[in-house]
């Protein structure tokens, strides 16, 4: 067993305390908190990636086709792609000078009400637990199109036993497994694009397409009815860029790792879902009746339907392969985040205190079988159809993203308050967003615009009480939430002026790195790989 000894942290601005915990070293990496950081700038880089490429980044890309139609999923996507970049300046000037697993849901308690911070953790956890059961949903719904005499339920239920298990492993090996699936996933997806252009050219086929899908049927699908609907299903699809953040407590040297993560995933993300929803709709058009809907039982990836059409029997297949390697990472993903959320939760007396507990490794074992279980929200689909409980459970999630983004930019906006009441300098931070005090204000309030409108369509004609049920939901609970704390509690908005700003900066940790002069190889791999 690997030795474990306490790190001398006395001379530290950053003293161990009843927040920060206590710091062992194990295998020459920190386990700081309870939590191991051993996660590697690389690492950090791909998980952001990986934890959102998977089955649904494909057939979710064919809901929106069919919901929204060509030109309207991609401006859905592109619309919530920017209100993401700026949610990540902000989120990345607060993580990288407080690293720790509680990110944006801490720094909410600290900067703004620590009533907020209770209903901001446990926002998150249940967007990630409906993320986690939406992806295992995902599972049976792909794993289906090969006919086999196993049920839905079946499926889920084996993903369900087989990732309680890797997501026991620790971080390490989570963050490698992770690295590698990531690599091969954007690689894949890649490859993909590149499929799609032979066989919208008529190079595979031996038919031209071109453009043809974007006037027959038509650039738009259902109105601004199918457009809510798609930015909805996009907020769930970026999220998990933000989740970076999460891998701060977790990291070696998150000052300078992480502002590395938050600029380039980004760019990947953006590349990877708006070129998604572009080569898919130039080759598969949005009335095709494979498409995933509420209505269906199984689906098919656009990229599926696209190459069967073109005379390739068999590429159904080669795809479903490829997305069950998607698979294995994004599920890891969804567990690790929501775990890590509500364990630190726990740790901040904000959840049941079992929770908190973690092996002399740094794996938060209850936490995860916790957020496992409720991963068996998939279940619904055996009264249900797959296709509904996936529309469900994504107005669930996508709510619940719109939440956190808003008030991402509000604690922003009050950690500059306080430093500014007591006399900090913009110039310290380890990382500064771009913006301010202009994009933290724009965050806040176009996503609670989001947030509200997200499911206006279920108030039309004919009134749609199950449909309303599911697309508000969140903001009620949430309410109850922080209100409740508030009053229990008798919680107050912290001063400025007495908000903490040094509890958790953790100084003691590998120090920012000069940046050296590197080769253009050099940088399109750290792009690619990190």
């Amino acid at each position: 067993m690997a030795e474990s000894k306490a790190v001398d942290v006395s001379a530290s601005s950053d003293p161990i305390d009843e927040i920060n915990g206590e710091v062992t070293i194990l295998d020459g990496n920190s386990i700081d908190d309870g939590v191991r950081r051993a996660l590697k700038s690389r690492h950090l880089q791909m998980i952001a990636l990986g934890g959102v490429i998977g089955p649904g980044t494909f057939y979710a890309t064919g809901f929106a086709l069919r919901y929204s139609g060509p030109v309207g999923a991609l401006l859905g996507y592109i619309i919530i792609g920017i209100d993401v970049f700026f949610v990540t300046q902000s989120l990345g000037e607060m993580a990288t000078l407080f690293p720790s697993t509680g990110s944006f849901n801490e720094f909410a308690g600290r900067f703004v009400d620590p009533a907020l911070s209770f209903a901001l953790g446990w926002n998150y956890w249940y967007m990630w637990v409906t993320i986690l059961a939406n992806e295992y949903n995902g599972a049976a719904l792909i794993l289906n199109y090969w006919d086999t005499p196993i049920p839905n339920y079946g499926w889920i239920l084996i993903c369900w036993a087989f990732f309680t298990g890797t997501s026991l492993l620790g971080v390490l090996v989570y963050g490698e497994m992770e690295f590698w699936l990531a690599t091969f996933k954007f690689i894949a997806t890649i490859a993909l694009y590149l499929v799609a252009i032979l066989i919208d050219t008529g190079a595979i086929g031996g038919k031209y397409i071109g453009f043809s899908y974007w006037k027959n049927p038509g650039p738009f699908a259902n109105g601004i009815n199918g457009f809510g609907k798609v930015l909805v299903l996009a907020a769930v699809m970026y999220s998990g860029t933000e989740a970076v953040a999460i891998t701060a407590g977790e990291s070696r040297n998150p000052k300078k790792d992480l502002p590395k993560a938050l600029k380039q995933t980004f760019w990947r993300i953006l590349i990877v879902y708006i070129g998604m929803v572009f080569f898919t709709s130039l080759i598969v058009p949005s009335d095709s009746t494979s498409l995933l809907s509420a209505s269906s039982k199984s689906a098919s990836s656009p990229f599926t339907i696209a190459l069967n059409k073109a005379g390739w029997a068999g590429a159904g297949n080669l795809i479903n392969a490829i997305i069950v390697v998607t698979l294995l990472s994004s599920i890891n993903s969804a567990i690790y985040i929501a775990s890590r959320c509500i364990c630190a939760q726990a740790k901040a007396n904000r959840a049941p205190a079992f929770l908190a507990k973690t092996t002399t490794r740094g794996v938060p074992v209850n936490a995860i079988l916790f957020t496992n279980l409720f991963g068996l929200i998939a279940l619904l689909n055996i009264s249900t159809d797959a296709g509904e409980v996936f529309t469900y459970l994504l107005d669930i999630s996508g709510a619940a993203a719109f939440i956190a983004w808003a008030f991402i930019g509000l604690t922003h906006v009050r950690m500059r308050s306080a430093m500014k009441a007591q006399g900090m300098a913009v110039s310290s931070l380890p990382f500064k967003a771009i913006g301010y005090p202009y994009l933290p204000w724009i965050i806040f309030f176009l996503n609670i615009f989001l947030v509200l409108i997200s499911g206006y369509t279920t108030l039309l004609n004919p009134f749609a009480l199950k449909d309303f049920i599911f697309s508000y939901l969140v903001i009620p609970v949430f309410i109850t939430l922080y209100v409740g704390w508030k009053f229990w509690h008798k919680t107050k908005w912290i001063n400025p002026a007495e908000a903490d700003l040094v509890t958790g900066r953790r100084e003691w940790l590998n120090p920012v790195e000069e940046d050296v002069e590197k080769s253009c190889f050099q940088r399109v791999r750290n792009v690619v790989v990190g």
